[in-house]
């Protein structure tokens, strides 16, 4: 029967077992590292993504006409058809502003005519106010068709208390409007803006 081998009788085996102990101690493993990297990585991504998603979506929405978000357009190339269109226009104030806005009156014209309506805001406050617009168009499906060249709504606005001033948007509904079916019972469009303090 033989005995046991131990550290004691070969001093190498306990200097090597000291060593891989201390080497042990030194280096955290491989595995540690790699997945705390990929952990703030993810974070970073995460971070990086929450700040991304409005533009994005802004983005997303003026392209597509999402939601009923409509197109910017430098001017209507694709002429004017014979099909009338109506446009209302609204307007919606947060509570937290103090200015009254009027909306201009419905229009009525051939769908591809380049209209300029104005909108007519007035700081009810007793200080200096500045105001951004959020739109939408309703019909939601309408948007992708609607554009503007010119809007109030691309910059914010100041007013000075007791200041009015007008507020001019330019625009067109794209003629390509007339091919989609869903359209045709069509006869009146909704630009609506709510306005929101920016201070």
């Amino acid at each position: 029967m033989s005995t046991p081998t131990t550290s004691l009788d070969h001093p190498s085996l306990a200097v090597t077992s000291s060593r891989n102990d201390e080497e042990g101690k030194k280096k955290p493993p491989r595995n540690n590292v790699r997945l705390a990297l990929i952990c703030l990585a993810i974070v970073t991504g995460m971070v990086g993504m929450a700040y991304a998603a409005v533009p994005l979506y802004y983005i997303f929405c003026s392209v597509t006409g999402y939601g009923g978000t409509t197109r910017v357009a430098a001017g209507n190339v694709n002429g004017i058809i014979d099909r009338e269109m109506s446009v209302r226009f609204d307007a919606n104030i947060s509570r937290d502003l103090d200015w009254t806005v009027v909306p201009a009156k419905m229009v009525t014209d051939k769908i591809g005519t380049v209209k300029t309506i104005t909108f007519l805001a007035t700081n009810n406050a007793d200080h200096e106010v500045t105001a951004t617009a959020s739109f939408n168009v309703s019909p939601e499906l309408v948007g992708s068709y609607f554009n503007k060249i010119q809007c109030f709504c691309f910059t914010e606005q100041t007013l000075a208390p007791g200041e009015s001033a007008e507020m001019p948007v330019t625009f067109f509904l794209d003629p390509e409007l007339d091919k989609v079916h869903e359209l045709d019972t069509v006869k009146e469009v909704t630009l609506s803006y709510t306005f929101y303090n920016a201070d």
